[in-house]
């Protein structure tokens, strides 16, 4: 269990690298120096294009964990405003910067927890319940309505 979670943070920080690692691949720095580099490349994004408000809609609150702890690490501050959804995130930000940098670098670390959440929950599925794998029974239409997602 242990070693799953180090291969999960080793994967994690390797992505993270790709997002942070300046134009060398030989030069090698500590973690304030590769986000006070992202500060700084998104300062002068930030000089030259406008930060537009973005409303970003997680789908669950790991999303939304893990999208503002990205947003934290980079220095901007995600808010909500009052009524909106617990898993919406509001961000002032340079588009260019959330196209080039901040939405794919997201992407990619939630496809790397999504995948490690849907091992280890069927893992644990199957060890309290059963085997709960393998696709649920197709069925015509009955045409009668109800239910609770209807």
């Amino acid at each position: 269990m242990v070693d799953e979670e180090q291969q999960l943070i080793a994967k994690l920080r390797k992505i993270e690298a790709l997002f942070t690692r300046p134009g060398s691949d030989g030069e090698r720095r500590a973690a304030e120096s590769a986000s006070a580099r992202i500060r700084a490349r998104l300062a002068t994004l930030e000089a030259v294009e406008r930060p537009v408000e973005y409303r970003f809609s997680l789908a669950d609150t790991w999303s939304r964990s893990l999208f503002i702890a990205i947003l934290r690490r980079n220095g901007l501050t995600a808010y909500r405003y009052r009524g909106q959804r617990g898993t919406t995130v509001m961000v002032k930000v340079a588009k260019t910067y959330v196209d080039s940098t901040l939405w794919p670098e997201f992407q990619q670390l939630q496809a790397v927890l999504h995948e490690h959440f849907a091992t280890v929950t069927t893992r644990v599925v199957a060890q309290v319940l059963g085997d709960a794998e393998g696709p649920v029974e197709v069925r015509e239409e009955s045409g009668a309505a109800g239910g609770l997602n209807e």
